[in-house]
């Protein structure tokens, strides 16, 4: 089963005043905030990178064989603020993406 646009769509609206956007991977997504990669939304739930921003979360794979991610529930992401400052933290513990190579 994959993540349905209307899901991607809700995430995205949680976290509005945030730049992140979401973009097709693998048939599902990877969600990004400053150009990092922050979740990963597999089967309509959200795996956040494990930082010490998301201490105390649920812990699962989001596919067989990963490593195991922090799992942001309903919970977490109705509440917009608490869910954005997560992302936010998530982000800023995230190093910065490394530069591309010229082909």
């Amino acid at each position: 089963m994959s993540t349905s646009r209307a899901t991607v769509d809700h995430l995205l609206e949680q976290l509005e005043p945030l730049p992140v956007r979401a973009r097709a991977m693998f048939g599902e997504h990877a969600l990004y905030c400053d150009e990092k990669v922050v979740a990963l939304i597999c089967d309509d739930t959200v795996f956040l990178k494990p930082t010490a921003a998301s201490d105390g979360l649920a812990e699962g794979p989001p596919y067989p064989g990963a490593k195991p991610y922090r799992i942001a529930d309903d919970a977490v992401i109705a509440d917009a603020e608490r869910f954005q400052a997560l992302v936010r933290a998530t982000a800023d513990a995230l190093p910065p993406p490394k530069p591309r190579r010229a082909r």
